[in-house]
């Protein structure tokens, strides 16, 4: 696998305050990496980092094989696409994306060819004689991706690109970025706390907290296999449910802290246990069968529906197990009301068990 970026051992302070921890990450040449996490937990930084618009304490910054740690971020090889558009308003789309490229003193011919492609890619050309202040959010932040695009470099980094445009923009800007990176195949680096944005985006998602990777995997095996509690509960929407209780190896299940016995005699372990263990059992709510396709199920119980939310294309409810409050997710033809008495069932195999001491997946 050839590098494209590679940090080594990277720590940041701020006084005695530690933003970045010992940090180590290799994105392939062409790979999409995601960096996920609520704010504060240091992917900002990390970008920052790698832009060269921070000075790191510790460690080293290579990208495409070159240490770049204390190169200034014009000498880095890399675009970068901020979440606020910081277009020039007095300029014109046209201007605005060859505006770093007339500074750096590039023919003009081929400044024009340039700039043209990158209207192209992103279907800006009708725009190129508009100023900012005539565009939409989403037409400036294509602009901005656009000023990124003419630098024609290997690697580029996206800051919360989309975190200042409404719901229904965000998804078709989304699908555009994708559409971007299949038709470039360059290395594509990108910061946001929105799961759905990295699920949908990446080869690889980097889920932080602290200023330290808790996982780096594909997006199916982060949701599927998560290997902690806490990315376990930041991965999907609702969240996972979760029940407290002790894991009994020897008679395969899982006894719930009110008694309630669920086999987990279906579940893949990935350490082996010896011995009662204190755990949590965490279902997805999609998994959570009800009626008919719950009887099958290694756990079924009946249960009194408290609050059902129609979603349009599917229907939330929320009930209790094991006097948790536990949420599942079901087809929008099927009718529930509160208060209605319902069969649920699942299969443990689907779900995840962690030590409730260390929160690591067993």
């Amino acid at each position: 696998m050839e590098s494209s970026v590679s940090i080594r051992d990277l720590s940041l302070d701020f006084g005695s305050v530690k933003v970045l921890q010992s940090l180590d990450l290799e994105v392939a040449k062409g790979e999409f990496i995601v960096l996920l996490g609520p704010s504060g937990c240091g992917k900002s930084t990390l970008l920052n980092c790698i832009a060269g618009l921070l000075d790191v304490s510790e460690g080293q910054i290579f990208i495409g094989g070159k240490n770049v740690t204390w190169a200034e971020p014009k000498d880095r090889g890399i675009g970068m696409v901020f979440q606020s558009y910081a277009l020039y308003p007095q300029m014109t789309v046209e201007r605005n994306l060859s505006f770093g490229l007339r500074v750096s003193g590039m023919p003009k011919a081929e400044i024009e060819q340039r700039v043209n492609r990158a209207a192209e890619i992103l279907q800006i050309q009708p725009l190129l004689g508009r100023k900012p202040a005539n565009l939409s959010g989403g037409q400036r932040q294509r602009v901005a991706i656009g000023r990124a695009l003419v630098r024609d470099v290997d690697v580029f980094l996206f800051d919360e690109p989309l975190s200042n445009l409404d719901a229904k923009l965000r998804s078709d800007l989304r699908v555009e970025i994708k559409r971007l990176h299949h038709r470039l195949k360059n290395t594509m680096i990108y910061v946001t706390h929105d799961q759905i944005e990295a699920l949908t985006l990446a080869d690889r998602i980097a889920i932080m907290k602290n200023g330290t990777i808790q996982q780096l995997a594909d997006p199916h095996t982060i949701y599927n296999r998560p290997v902690n509690l806490y990315v376990a509960g930041f991965i999907g929407s609702p969240s996972m449910n979760f029940l407290e209780g002790t894991l009994n190896p020897a008679n395969q299940t899982f006894v719930a802290d009110d008694g309630t016995v669920v086999p987990v005699g279906t579940y893949a372990f990935e350490t082996p246990v010896s011995g009662s263990t204190k755990a949590v059992l965490g279902v997805r709510p999609e998994h959570i069968l009800i009626g008919e396709d719950a009887k099958s199920k290694p756990f079924t119980q009946e249960v009194e529906i408290e609050i059902v939310e129609p979603m349009g294309s599917d229907t939330l409810a929320w009930t209790k197990i094991a006097g948790k409050a536990v949420t599942f997710r079901c087809d929008s033809d099927v009718v529930i009301t509160s208060g209605q008495k319902i069969l649920i069932g699942f299969d443990p195999a689907r779900g995840s068990i962690f030590n409730a001491e260390t929160t690591n997946r067993i």
